[in-house]
C-alpha cells in the first residue's frame, strides 16, 4: 500500500517541500530511517482501545510492558534480560547523548567505527570529548574491523559508541567479533555503550548477537540501547529500552537522566504501542523482512546489470542498503543533484556519514517493492547521461 505523507510532519517527507516540491510532485523519498508500511494492525487496535479506555495521566511502564520487553529479547535473541536493568528514553538517539554526558567528561576520548551514523559524530563532537576514529575496512561487498587499529587506539579512549548492527554500512557483527571488541575494551577499561535499535532487522542467514549476552563481564561494562520503533515503524511515539545490567552504571545514568529532565518518563501511548507490538506483531515483522529482502536482491541484480561499475555492498541487517556509487564518475556532490533534480529521489547521502562515505548513497528499502522498480528506472535514464 503506498501512503503518501506530505503535510503531515514527516520528517521524511516534508524535507522534500524544503527543495520546492509539492504533493503533486511524482517524488519517492529513500532518506530518512522509517518505513512505508502501514502501522501493525494489531498495535493500533491497542492504541485505539487505550484512548477509548484510559485516562492520559502520567505514566510509568508497567510490569507486563517489562515483561513483554524481556520476552522478545528472550524470543528473538535467546537474551535473559532482566525488567530491573531497563531505564526508558524518549529514543536511542537521546541514550546515547546522555551515556555521554555520564560516564566521560570535556576531553575524554570517545571512539566510533566509522563510516558511522551521523548523531553519534554529533554526540561526541556537540558535548566537547575527543572524537576517535577507528575507520572499517572494505573489501569491496562488506566492511570488515581493522582490530590492529581498533586495540592501538582503545588504549586512550574511554568510551566505545558500538553500532550494532552497523549504521549504515549493513554489517551485522558476528560473535567472534564482538568478543574481541569486549574483550579489548575490558583490558583499557573502556565502556561499551551498544546501540542495538536495528537488531531485529536481520536478513536471511545472519543472526544478531546482543552484546551484553556473550558474558558476565561484558554485561557489566555496557550499555544496551533497543526501541521498538525502527522494528515497528513507531519512531513518532518516542519510546526506548536502556538496558544496563550493572546496578552502579545503572544508578548513575539515572542520577544523570534527572538532571537533564527532573521527570524522564515516556508517552504512555508509547509503552502501549510497544507492548503490543512486542508481544503480536512477530508475524508482521516476519512479513517485513521478507518484503525488504525481496528489494534488496531486486536492487543488487539490477545493479550488476545496468551499471556493474557500482558496488551494492551486502545486507546483513538494517532495511538501510549502501551503495557505492563513485564508480559511475560523478563527484558526490554532483550525484546528489543528479538524484534529487533529474530522478527525482532522495537517499541519504553517504559524506553525511564521514569522508569514507563520499560518493556512497545509503538507501531506505523499507518500503513496497513497485518503489524500488521506479526508482530503478529513473537512475538508469538519469545516470547513463553522466557515466564518464
Amino acid at each position: 500500500t503506498i501512503h503518501k505523507r506530505f503535510h503531515t510532519g514527516s520528517g521524511k517527507w516534508d524535507e522534500l517541500l524544503k527543495y520546492g516540491l509539492t504533493d503533486n510532485t511524482d517524488i519517492i523519498p529513500f532518506s530518512v530511517a522509517d518505513m512505508e508500511f502501514r502501522t501493525a494492525p494489531e498495535i493500533v487496535d491497542a492504541l485505539k482501545h487505550e484512548l477509548d479506555t484510559s485516562i492520559m495521566g502520567y505514566a510509568n511502564p508497567t510490569a507486563s510492558y517489562l515483561e513483554s520487553v524481556c520476552s522478545w529479547m528472550k524470543s528473538r535473541h535467546n537474551w535473559d534480560a532482566k525488567p530491573e536493568w531497563i531505564l526508558n528514553t524518549h529514543g536511542v538517539v537521546d541514550a546515547f547523548f546522555e551515556a555521554v554526558k555520564t560516564y566521560t567528561k570535556p576531553g575524554d576520548g570517545v571512539m566510533l567505527m566509522t563510516p558511522v551514523y551521523h548523531p553519534m559524530y554529533m554526540a561526541v563532537n556537540f558535548t566537547g570529548r575527543q572524537l576517535i576514529s577507528t575507520p572499517l575496512v572494505s573489501t569491496g561487498t562488506r566492511y570488515e574491523i581493522d582490530f590492529a587499529d581498533f586495540e592501538r587506539k582503545a588504549e586512550g579512549v574511554k568510551m566505545l559508541i558500538l553500532c550494532s548492527p552497523h549504521n549504515p554500512v549493513g554489517r551485522v557483527w558476528n560473535r567472534e567479533e564482538l568478543t574481541r571488541i569486549g574483550e579489548i575494551c575490558l583490558k583499557n577499561h573502556v565502556l561499551v555503550v551498544s546501540d542495538e535499535i536495528h537488531a531485529d532487522l536481520i536478513m536471511p542467514g545472519h543472526t544478531h548477537t546482543v552484546f551484553a549476552s556473550i558474558s558476565e563481564e561484558f554485561a557489566d561494562n555496557c550499555l544496551v540501547l533497543t526501541a521498538p520503533s525502527k522494528t515497528f515503524n513507531i519512531a513518532g511515539l518516542q519510546t526506548s529500552n536502556i538496558f544496563i545490567p550493572n546496578p552502579g552504571l545503572r544508578a548513575r545514568y539515572f542520577e544523570s537522566l534527572r538532571l537533564t529532565n527532573p521527570n524522564p518518563k515516556c508517552n504512555i501511548l508509547g509503552y502501549v504501542a510497544a507492548e503490543a507490538a512486542y508481544t503480536h506483531c512477530s508475524q508482521w515483522l516476519d512479513e517485513c523482512l521478507k518484503v525488504i529482502d525481496v528489494n534488496r536482491k531486486v536492487i543488487a541484480d539490477f545493479m550488476a546489470r545496468e551499471f556493474p561499475q557500482a558496488k551494492v555492498y551486502d545486507l546483513e541487517g538494517t532495511y538501510l542498503l549502501w551503495l557505492d556509487l563513485n564508480g559511475l564518475g560523478m563527484t558526490c556532490r554532483e550525484l546528489e543533484r543528479v538524484n534529487r533534480e533529474e530522478a527525482g529521489l532522495f537517499f541519504d547521502e553517504g559524506y553525511i556519514f564521514g569522508k569514507q562515505g563520499e560518493g556512497f548513497e545509503r538507501w531506505n528499502i523499507a518500503c513496497p517493492t513497485k518503489y524500488i522498480h521506479e526508482a530503478l528506472g529513473r537512475m538508469k535514464g538519469a545516470y547513463t547521461k553522466h557515466i564518464k
